[in-house]
């Protein structure tokens, strides 16, 4: 199996639950934003860590997450939604209850385009969060 071009059906996800998907979802993420990170120049190799940190914390995702909402498709907001409101066990601390489900939700959407493969739709979405990362931070 080809873990980095993947295309899980329909089927295949229909049985994987918002947390499961959130859980590779913030590794998709994370692995964006490290790339993103190096590849701008935004970090030195002694603060890329806190850089990183910055950006896949839970107020920051929900803070980014506010400039894909409107490009979502009618599908991606049914997976939004359904990482929102999943139930999680606890809150980080630094982030409000809000902040976490909107950060679960975000990362639910990026493991679920991830496992069908469509890396061009994680890209457009990333970049126009990324967009906005120029200006919020």
């Amino acid at each position: 199996m080809d873990y980095f071009h993947l295309s899980a059906g329909q089927d295949t996800m229909e049985h994987i639950s918002a947390l499961g998907l959130a859980h590779l979802g913030d590794g998709v993420y994370e692995l964006m934003v490290r790339s993103w990170l190096c590849l701008h120049g935004k970090a030195t190799n002694a603060g890329l860590h806190r850089a990183t940190v910055k950006y896949v914390a839970a107020p920051a995702q929900a803070r980014l997450v506010r400039a894909i909402l409107p490009l979502l498709t009618e599908e991606e907001q049914g997976v939004y939604r359904r990482g929102r409101t999943s139930h999680t066990a606890a809150v980080p601390k630094g982030a409000s209850v809000g902040e976490y489900h909107a950060a679960t939700a975000l990362e639910s959407l990026f493991g679920w385009l991830y496992l069908q493969g469509r890396t061009d739709r994680l890209n457009e979405l990333f970049d126009a969060m990324m967009e906005e990362a120029d200006h919020a931070f």
